[in-house]
């Protein structure tokens, strides 16, 4: 692990950002990502190990994949070399080779771990240029993205490395930065309500928090201010702030109303608060979510093509990110608005909910028990089951599915809307002709 910083080096330290100052130096020092870090968790036991293996780190931003590439490579005692696949080229990793081969074979033989960020960003050629030197061991491949790495990721370099997913950091994640950053006197004490405020606005990102408090603390040292409060917050970091409020009243006031609006069949009101979400700081996979919950809840079998439709739009935002993919979002939520409605599978749903928590554990008829072995057989399991498929219009007219006894629940009754109608005119015709063979 890495050694504290000489005198010289704790001096230019006192003048590095916030995140520099406060990133973790080993191990222990770093915030959130316990599902992986935590005592016997898997990059914990990598680290643990002494021997480096490839891996793709993916999450959202500021959740720590730089420092714990970093972290890795103080771990190992290897040369770590960084390349940035936003500015970056096939010229970067053939330095990156020649300076790999020469630690391998200098006096002090060195391993290396070359660290790609953003490598999704990289093309299909510029990562298969890894390959070589992957297979071979020359040196330890890690990538970083944003991005879902099976879309972005070739399968080439994806089956030689391990995948970690990292997750934004929590409330109490966001915090613990806060605290330690005032341990060092980078900023005032701050009442809860800022603190909170701050907490919501970073959204899980560790580098969003530390960069607002280094603006923070500029602005409280040129007013000599002693206590950061939440009205003071708000004058000095403006009107984005005040409008996003995620996790209080406001963002799920938003939210409810962007649900009542593709509910009503609106698709302008459903446009607005889609936009105004999004213009308050709103992650767009939020956002995402919350349409396949549409698709299913007030939409349902009316039209099956909806949920379709918010499963694919997600898929394009996570391939093209924002801007870009935020249009198919739109498009997706027009769609839910004017799309015919119905929730009654969603009742049905409920309904059988409740009935099976109140309700006895019935038996499975005879007939429709499984029967795999001779002494099922013997038993009469499956003995007069009735194979829809050789039935005439592959309907078993008159054959009964629920266990003896049980009463028809109706749980599902479709409504005369969209593509129920057709549902509804099937399951009346059914009804007919099962009671006609009862």
């Amino acid at each position: 692990m890495r050694s504290p910083p000489a005198k010289g080096a704790a001096s230019q330290l006192a003048h590095a950002p916030l995140a520099e100052r406060l990133r973790p130096r080993v191990l222990g020092e770093v915030i959130g990502q316990q599902h992986l870090l935590g005592e016997g968790m898997a990059l914990r036991l990598a680290f643990e190990s002494g021997q480096p293996h490839s891996c793709i780190l993916w999450g959202p931003p500021g959740v720590g994949k730089t420092t714990i590439a970093r972290l890795m490579a103080d771990a190992f005692d290897a040369q770590f070399i960084t390349i940035s696949a936003v500015l970056g080229g096939v010229k970067d990793i053939r330095e990156a080779v020649e300076r790999a081969e020469s630690a391998r074979t200098g006096l002090e033989a060195q391993r290396t771990i070359v660290f790609v960020d953003e490598v999704h960003r990289f093309n299909k050629s510029q990562q298969d240029a890894f390959l070589p030197h992957v297979e071979s061991g020359l040196f330890t491949f890690i990538g970083a993205t944003t991005e879902n790495p099976s879309f972005e990721v070739n399968s080439a370099l994806l089956s030689r490395a391990a995948v970690y997913v990292l997750q934004p950091l929590a409330e109490g994640d966001l915090r613990q930065i806060i605290e330690r950053a005032q341990g060092i006197d980078a900023v005032p004490p701050m009442a809860d309500a800022a603190a909170g405020r701050l907490i919501a606005y970073a959204d899980g990102d560790a580098r969003r928090l530390l960069n607002t408090l280094e603006t923070l603390a500029v602005a409280a040292a040129s007013e000599q201010l002693a206590t950061v409060t939440d009205d003071w917050l708000l004058r000095v970091l403006g009107e984005r702030m005040r409008r996003y409020d995620k996790g209080g009243e406001q963002f799920y006031d938003t939210i409810s109303a962007l649900h009542k609006s593709v509910r009503g069949s609106d698709p302008d009101a459903a446009l607005y608060w889609f936009v105004r979400m999004l213009d308050g700081g709103a992650d767009p996979r939020y956002m995402a979510r919350r349409f396949i919950r549409m698709a299913s809840e007030d939409i349902g079998l009316a039209d099956p093509r909806a949920l379709r439709m918010a499963l694919d739009a997600a898929e394009v935002y996570e391939r093209l990110g924002t801007p870009e993919g935020e249009l198919a979002l739109a498009e997706c939520v027009v769609y839910l608005a004017v799309a015919p409605k119905s929730n009654a599978v969603y009742k049905a749903y409920n309904e059988a909910r409740a009935y099976v928590k109140k309700d006895g554990t019935r038996p499975v008829p005879m007939h429709l028990r499984n029967a795999p072995t001779r002494l099922m057989k013997a038993l009469d399991h499956g003995k007069g089951y009735r194979y829809a498929h050789d039935e005439a219009d592959g309907f078993a007219a008159g054959e009964r599915y629920l266990p003896d006894g049980m009463p028809d629940p109706g749980f599902y009754r479709p409504v005369e809307r969209g593509m129920e109608i057709r549902i509804a005119d099937k399951l009346r015709e059914l009804k007919k002709r099962n009671d006609q063979n009862s």
